[in-house]
């Protein structure tokens, strides 16, 4: 299997995923929300911040998506690198509120992780495009 098509299956994967965890915290962000690692969530009004997280994992997907379909490829790179931090993110407030340790380095720390690889992988797919020098036509006598 080529790195191109390696590269692909996994820059789906993540839209996916993403994808279907940010529409799970839309759609029952109670239910959601104790898989995300945190020791106790918000209530009453502030169960809102819940939709705002479910909110950004969409809209995070929708711009890979986009890419990804679009033939972007050196852009997906470089979004799927810089979306980790959000991952990266997500792994650290979990952790600086005392919540899941396994939780925050398996689910978002390795997450984030596997983006940046993937992203890594495509900018090293794209190298050779993105380096080639450009050919000059040739210039009647």
């Amino acid at each position: 299997m080529s790195l191109k098509k390696i590269n692909t299956v996994l820059a789906a994967a993540f839209i996916l995923f993403i994808l279907w965890f940010g529409g799970e915290f839309i759609l029952s962000p109670e239910a959601t929300a104790p898989t995300f690692g945190l020791p106790s969530w918000p209530s009453g009004d502030g169960g809102g911040f819940l939709i705002i997280k479910g909110i950004r994992d969409v809209v995070m997907a929708l711009v890979l998506g986009i890419l990804l379909v679009t033939g972007q490829r050196r852009a997906l790179g470089w979004v799927l690198m810089v979306e980790a931090l959000a991952a990266y993110g997500d792994m650290a407030t979990v952790l600086a509120h005392h919540g899941s340790v396994a939780t925050a380095l398996g689910v978002h720390g390795l997450t984030a992780t596997l983006m940046v690889a993937n992203g890594l992988l495509i900018m090293r797919e794209t190298r050779k495009v993105a380096a080639a020098p450009a050919t000059t036509a040739p210039q009647p006598a």
